[in-house]
């Protein structure tokens, strides 16, 4: 037995005693292969499973490295089936390859033939593997190297694909040199994708993933295709690569509900791709408009599914993914690996924030004692029907007031998910409301305005959680959410999170139902920031300063 700070257990679980000495060492070294699933104070908690480790070996780390990781560091012997497992699991990606052969295209090669033969038996691959070549190789249609990725993934032999990408139609970008720079992590995502050819790279809102997109296409300097969440992000990402690259307003084009442009730089929105007529897509041409050299997914995790059978075929182009975690509600990260490729770049928050990047945060539960009367409604309603009466109870409105009052003049941000509270909340406060019928251009004006100062209370449903830039918003009040979201939970912290002028921290409230579905469902919602370090404090409504 060693004094190491970490504890490897036979369940793949890798426990971190934060304040030992060697504890930062030792976290960096897991980061590559192991999962942080939570991050209290004392003992972080990882977790090996095979995408991690897969991921892992994608970027160049080997199953020797791992073991010696888990040796040097453990305090306890490490278990051999552990061990074992680990080299096994390692093992499985790559020895299946999609290779490009000079004469028969796209072939699934095989290292280990009998690999090759288990999954041509398979129902999954059935339509999806073309001629057999001989013992190792058989021939794979181009359209079919998405979907074939997509089933190996699930059968637990991850191809290595190395077939290679076409270079799309060249177009001149270059990123401006006007008084900026990437910041060091910035410009290692982007040489770490570039090495890769695909991926994703996972930054802290508010860490810059748009530079790290320009980086991307600076690198590239061929035409790209942006998708994004929505046409405020799509004309944030427009002003930024203006602002940032020698691109020019000719250049780049909207594809969103309002606009159809499209452009060496064309920038679509998720919403507009999905829209289906008559049950067929009708903007899929969009994918085939150009021979687009770089496809860039904004906010990857909420890629939405018929984007990911799009996805699929478009494996010859080379694809960036950028997210701030790789949680999925639906549980589809596989899907992520397998069609935008493997996790190329990660940056922990608080890693960020100790480089002064982003803003610290401190985040606080308030919660609220339901009056006898409305107790009784909740418990006597429909299970379907509590979430939403415990989300909207009425005794939020004092408790929202009081904050508000608490932090005037400050930034903030009041935000929830039902319109009918946020509508009451706006008329209480007096501040101006966005929701979805918001109009494009008035949400513009309002963000405009709260950025620079002229308002500093907006009440905002959730249009505002993803791709929005309001960089001097330093408290945010959190009414009502999406259940239990932990990706919700993240972007909402992430509207604070860009580095203050000042200096100042950011705080972040989320106001609950005591002892209702609100409470356990923000439990739930805080555990993606507690796996990152943020630590909640709990205080009662009760014990907040009235109002003045």
């Amino acid at each position: 037995m060693n004094d190491g700070p970490l504890i490897v257990q036979s369940d793949s679980t890798l426990l971190l005693e934060v304040a030992h000495e060697l504890a930062d060492e030792c976290r960096k070294a897991v980061a590559p292969f192991a999962e942080l699933e939570r991050a209290p104070e004392h003992v972080h908690t990882y977790r090996l499973t095979p995408l991690g480790l897969w991921n892992a070996r994608a970027a160049g780390h080997d199953a020797e490295q791992v073991v010696d990781v888990l040796l040097k560091y453990s305090r306890y012997p490490v278990p051999h089936a552990l061990l074992v497992q680990v080299a096994e699991t390692m093992d499985r990606y790559g020895r299946l390859q999609l290779i490009d052969d000079p004469v028969h295209g796209l072939v699934l090669h095989a290292v280990d033939p009998a690999v090759l033969v288990e999954v041509m038996r398979s129902a999954r691959t059935k339509g999806l593997l073309g001629e057999r070549i001989d013992s190792s190789d058989v021939a794979v249609h181009p359209s079919q190297r998405g979907h074939l990725k997509q089933v190996l993934v699930k059968l637990g032999w991850p191809a290595e694909d190395l077939a290679g990408y076409v270079d799309g139609e060249a177009h001149p970008i270059a990123l401006r040199e006007d008084g900026w720079h990437l910041r060091p992590y910035q410009q290692h995502a982007v040489d770490t994708f570039f090495h890769g050819g695909s991926g994703v790279v996972v930054l802290p809102c508010g860490a810059g993933k748009t530079l790290v997109g320009a980086g991307a296409m600076a690198r590239s300097k061929t035409t790209t295709l942006i998708l994004v969440t929505n046409t405020v992000s799509a004309r944030q990402w427009r002003d930024e690569l203006l602002a940032r690259t020698t691109l020019t307003e000719d250049e780049i084009g909207e594809y969103s509900g309002a606009r159809k442009q499209v452009r060496p730089v064309t920038i679509a929105t998720y919403q507009v791709l999905t829209t289906k007529r008559k049950g067929v897509y009708t903007h899929l041409e969009l994918l085939d408009a150009r021979d687009w050299g770089l496809i860039l997914y904004d906010e990857v995790h909420l890629l939405p599914a018929p984007v990911f059978r799009m996805t699929a075929d478009l494996q010859a182009r080379r694809r960036l993914g950028l997210t701030a975690t790789l949680v999925r509600e639906d549980g589809r990260e596989d899907e992520v690996f397998s069609l935008i490729g493997p996790k190329r770049y990660d940056a922990p928050w608080k890693d960020i924030e100790a480089q002064g990047y982003i803003a610290p945060a401190t985040c606080i539960e308030v919660r609220l004692t339901l009056p006898d009367d409305a107790r009784m409604t909740y418990a006597t309603a429909e299970p379907e029907d509590r979430y939403r009466l415990a989300a909207t109870a009425p005794g939020k409105l004092g408790v929202v007031s009081r904050l508000v009052a608490a932090h005037a003049g400050a930034p903030t941000l009041v935000i929830g998910q039902y319109l009918d509270q946020l509508h009451e909340l706006a008329e209480h406060l007096g501040a101006d409301l966005i929701t979805g019928e918001t109009t494009v251009r008035e949400r513009q004006r309002l963000y405009a305005a709260f950025r620079t100062g002229e308002i500093s209370l907006l009440v905002v449903s959730k249009v505002a959680n993803f791709s929005v830039d309001l960089p001097e918003a330093s408290v945010a009040i959190q009414v009502s959410g999406s259940f239990g979201s932990r990706q919700e939970e993240a972007q909402r912290l992430g509207r604070l999170l860009r580095p203050k002028s000042d200096g100042h921290a950011a705080t972040f409230y989320t106001v609950v139902a005591r002892d209702t579905v609100d409470q356990e469902f923000a439990a739930h919602r805080q555990r993606f920031l507690a796996e990152q370090g943020y630590a909640y404090s709990i205080i009662d409504a009760e014990d907040l300063r009235p109002t003045p």
